[in-house]
């Protein structure tokens, strides 16, 4: 049977039809035939043997939650005509860009009705491209809603240059690929640089990494940026950094499991916020982004290269980016933030124009280099950040002119997937919100736990809790 959306609508399965046009391989199977994942060698003789059908559409249409994607395809994509904000071309065909905003799920429960439509649909309204994100990427990579991208002829050697990490994630059971990122978001600490001279008596990156360079020594130095009137940081920022460096999965044989990582994630954060070191200020609120600025007292965010362009106001006068006032250095342990990856929809009408936005967007060096320098991207591209680390291209400017894509690249070939898990987005996000009741000091630790697993038992009626 073909795979299912774990959703909250009854996604029902596709037939085979869907695919034929698209010179899928992923046609209906029992359960059985897809016990063992096809070799590497297997997948690309397959995708070298794609004679892909002519493209029909008049439309492409492009599933999207924000501005990020189309901002690189306006940018960056030869030939791209826009013509208004949600609407382009690329050649004759119109470009139509779908955006619905993740608040609420409200981008996946639109993707998954349009999905369900998709064999039923009009030409014109048919998914060709949508994209998702590290967190929910399985629900729809483990399904015959993606097409492999050994269904549009690309192969492992047109991709060689990517970081494994990013190709990981997109892997469905079966072992073939799913979809293409022009991302890789490893990620680091971004420090003050004027609190780092303060606390430490430097901002040279060596020097602050050393005084960050395990949680031990970090939360030394969050006693001391205290001390010294500021706060180091939000506890919500560390969390990923302990949750990318767990020792299993959140649910192991059907039950939900709490890492020790995890588990010190809790003692230290509310050691520190007990100290007055860290608060708990929620992600993207107006408190926690005070830090942008001077007056916000804040020593640090943790973030990947996408925080630069996104997330620190560097246009914005005053602010710290604006300034120039940020270092970057690798922090307490390895781990990665997000990234977007482009998914081409079983169904599509135009392949090969799918086809060439995936390995343009995503394998081109010259591309992928003008998105580096243009918006701050640490792009998926061994070479290009090679290219970028060993020259001034690759210098920041809200980074005071320190060049990050040497941290940046060794950053990305240390990410460990091997505890990624379709439970993730949920699990991380009820227990965050249970532990910051514990922080507050409005629940005990156990009754945090408590209100967690209540959660993760109505999010997730198929799995235990202890």
């Amino acid at each position: 049977m073909k795979k299912r959306l774990v959703s909250l609508l009854a996604i029902a399965t596709m037939t085979a039809t869907m695919f034929a046009g698209c010179g899928s391989s992923n046609g209906a199977s029992d359960d059985s035939a897809a016990a063992e994942p096809a070799s590497q060698e297997e997948i690309d003789a397959e995708a070298a043997a794609v004679e892909l059908p002519e493209d029909t559409g008049k439309v492409l249409n492009i599933y999207v939650w924000n501005e990020e994607f189309k901002s690189r395809v306006t940018d960056h994509y030869p030939g791209y005509e826009k013509v208004d904000e949600t609407h382009g071309k690329i050649g004759d065909v119109e470009v139509v860009w779908n955006i619905t905003a993740n608040e609420n799920n409200a981008y996946q429960n639109n993707l998954d009705t349009k999905l369900l439509e998709q064999e039923s649909a009009s030409d014109d309204d048919k998914i060709d491209i949508f994209l998702v994100e590290a967190d929910y990427a399985l629900k729809y990579v483990d399904t015959d809603y993606a097409l492999a991208m050994s269904d549009l002829g690309i192969t492992s050697e047109d991709l060689a240059d990517q970081y494994k990490y990013t190709q990981s994630i997109v892997t469905d059971s079966t072992g073939k690929l799913k979809g293409s990122s022009w991302q890789a978001c490893s990620a680091g600490l971004i420090y003050n640089r004027e609190a780092a001279k303060e606390v430490l008596g430097t901002d040279d990156p060596a020097e602050v990494q050393a005084a960050v360079a395990d949680w031990d020594k970090y939360n030394e130095t969050a006693a001391k940026a205290a001390e010294a009137g500021y706060t180091m940081c939000s506890v919500n920022d560390t969390y990923r950094v302990y949750s990318n460096n767990v020792s299993g999965k959140w649910v192991q044989d059907g039950k939900v499991v709490i890492d020790k990582n995890i588990d010190k994630w809790v003692d230290d954060s509310k050691a520190l916020v007990d100290s007055k070191a860290e608060d708990t200020d929620d992600l993207w609120g107006d408190d926690w982004a005070k830090g942008k600025f001077p007056t916000g007292k804040v020593f640090c965010y943790f973030g990947p290269a996408w925080f630069f362009n996104f997330s620190l106001a560097a246009d914005e006068e005053g602010s710290i980016a604006n300034q120039g006032g940020w270092g970057y250095c690798e922090g307490p342990q390895s781990y990665y933030w997000g990234g977007t990856w482009i998914c081409a929809a079983a169904g599509t009408d135009n392949p090969n124009l799918v086809k060439d936005v995936i390995l343009t967007m995503t394998t081109d060096k010259a591309v992928l280099k003008e998105i580096a320098q243009k918006d701050q991207d640490c792009v998926n591209s061994k070479t290009v950040l090679a290219e970028l680390a060993s020259s001034d291209e690759g210098n920041v400017e809200l980074l005071g002119g320190q060049n990050p894509y040497e941290q940046l690249a060794a950053g990305a070939e240390n990410v460990d997937l091997s505890n990624l898990s379709e439970y993730d987005q949920g699990c991380n996000e009820e227990f965050q919100k249970a532990m910051k009741n514990y922080f507050l000091g409005n629940a005990t630790k156990d009754e945090a736990i408590e209100q967690f697993q209540k959660a993760i038992k109505e999010k997730y009626p198929d799995v235990e809790v202890q």
